[in-house]
């Protein structure tokens, strides 16, 4: 008998860089205060707007409190905002100028974080910013908003960039489901030319990156007293067998030169009561790292190999269960044609393959995927400055 196959939703998950030159934040460091107002930095409006976003907490699932204030920030500065509302009390900000279908590129990246939350903080002399989407992903949706500010102010002039040629999107869910993104690819079926993507990149355009498969198994067994085991069945013996032969399939699973090696990853395991308790339930979750082939050819590859311990759970009287993910993807190839820029792939999931549309797709970011969802998240201030001039240059590029 073959394990049960379920299709849920799962996290899309988790993304390497040399450590630039730097150098001080502001002049008077000391003037920084929780509570600052535009005025206080208006030398420095990048930095005051990603402090302003790290300070909202804005855990997958409560983004409620930053999106409306960073709505209300690009309706001060002229932009017609859009609230896409993909459950009560979370949306999606959609902003553009003019007639948004005369737009041609779209610049998004995710303003939800992975928790906990940890606040604002300045290190190493002010040249390093520290808290939770510091990196993953204010620091793009700052850079990225000073980006089409400054191509706008500097350009309507002359009509190099005309003020409705770009629009701006903000979503949320990126760090679990998705479901921002896959809201807002219902909601405008329009093409656009290009859309820039913002995550953390080390500053390099990307290349591609891995595609995920994301499953739980849950066994259900027959709880007994630990000094009579035989009268019961142990659903933690069972998923520690089960998580054993996919361990086996750690170097059998399929390999790319581009992307290298298909990983998996055990990232929870729950079962039982008490030690003196045969485990009446247990589960596990599980996430692939896709470099290779399908997902459909990564199931059918975990299916046999699960498939002689779920007979024996069955036929002792457990129940055994694979409920796969809904968000599955293959990699993804990713446009990198826009010259002076390094390039890379990363392992990492993002909201690319949940947009649907035929437009050419770049990701770039400041910051390294490496201190991203860990208590020492940060970046250096010249990457997220010069991330901005990155970002005009992407921008433009996309434009010509």
């Amino acid at each position: 008998m073959r394990p049960q196959i379920l299709l849920l939703g799962l996290a899309a998950l988790g993304r390497t860089f040399a450590q630039p030159t730097q150098h001080p934040l502001i002049a008077h460091p000391d003037n920084l205060q929780a509570e600052g107002t535009a005025n206080e930095y208006h030398d420095d409006p990048l930095l005051w707007l990603h402090r302003k976003l790290i300070e909202i907490e804005s855990i997958s699932g409560d983004e409620y409190s930053i999106g409306t204030w960073l709505a209300s920030f690009l309706r001060s500065k002229n932009f017609t905002v859009e609230r896409q509302e993909v459950e009560p009390r979370r949306f999606n900000v959609f902003a553009y100028m003019g007639d948004e279908d005369n737009s041609k590129t779209l610049v998004t990246s995710h303003i939800d974080t992975v928790p906990p939350y940890l606040p604002y903080e300045l290190r190493s002399n002010h040249t390093e910013i520290w808290g939770r989407g510091s990196v993953d992903a204010k620091a793009c949706v700052a850079a990225q908003i000073t980006a089409v500010l400054k191509l706008l102010r500097h350009c309507s002039s002359d009509d190099e960039v005309p003020s409705d040629s770009i629009s701006m999107l903000f979503v949320v869910g990126e760090e679990t489901a998705g479901d921002g993104m896959r809201h807002f690819s219902t909601q405008k079926t329009r093409e656009y030319k290009a859309v820039v993507f913002g995550e953390p990149t080390e500053g390099k355009l990307a290349a591609g990156h891995k595609g995920i498969l994301g499953m739980t198994i849950k066994v259900k067994g027959r709880a007994a007293h630990s000094g009579y085991p035989w009268l019961g069945v142990s659903a933690n013996d069972v998923l520690v067998r089960a998580t054993g032969e996919l361990m086996k399939l750690r170097g059998r699973l399929p390999q790319s030169e581009k992307y290298g090696e298909t990983t998996l990853n055990v990232g929870r395991i729950d079962g039982g009561v008490a030690a003196n308790v045969v485990a009446e339930q247990a589960e596990a979750m599980f996430a692939v790292r896709i470099a290779a082939e399908t997902p459909a050819v990564i199931k059918s590859m975990i299916l046999e190999a699960l498939n002689e311990t779920a007979t024996e759970a069955e036929e002792a009287g457990g129940e055994f269960a694979v409920e796969f993910s809904g968000n599955a993807y293959a990699p993804v190839d990713i446009d990198h044609d826009i010259p002076g820029f390094d390039i890379i792939t990363v392992n990492y999931g993002t909201d690319v393959p949940n947009l649907t549309g035929n437009h050419k797709r770049y990701l770039y970011g400041p910051g390294s995927i490496l201190v991203a969802h860990s208590d020492h998240e940060h970046l250096a201030v010249e990457e997220l400055e010069r991330a901005v001039d990155d970002y005009q240059r992407i921008i433009l590029a996309t434009l010509d």
